[in-house]
């Protein structure tokens, strides 16, 4: 028998919104995503996926890891398979039409 919560818990797909070091960390001039902005991101996509923040300043070896060209840098998993990667500035309409696009195709 499984777990309890194997159960219970989804199986969703990641979305990594790598981010640069805000201005006066480290030095860098980059935008970034407000907290707000990733809620709401969030909320546009639903229990299908889970965004987290991954930023440079903090997780510098996680971001590496992806090696990006450029940061900000959206990478979507599942299971620890890259479905889909976008970078640079992205638009939420474009980020959130691609993933669950993604997603849909992969859970097909």
């Amino acid at each position: 028998m499984l777990p309890s919560t194997a159960q219970v818990l989804p199986v969703t797909a990641v979305l990594l919104v790598m981010l640069p070091p805000l201005a006066g960390d480290m030095g860098a001039q980059s935008p970034a995503y407000s907290p707000a902005d990733l809620a709401a991101l969030q909320r546009r996509l639903g229990p299908a996926v889970r965004v987290l923040k991954v930023d440079e300043a903090n997780y510098s070896a996680v971001v590496r890891s992806f090696t990006p060209t450029q940061l900000p840098t959206c990478v979507l998993v599942h299971q620890g398979v890259e479905l889909w990667r976008q970078q640079g500035l992205f638009q939420a309409d474009e980020v959130v039409a691609s993933v669950l696009a993604k997603v849909a195709e992969f859970a097909t």
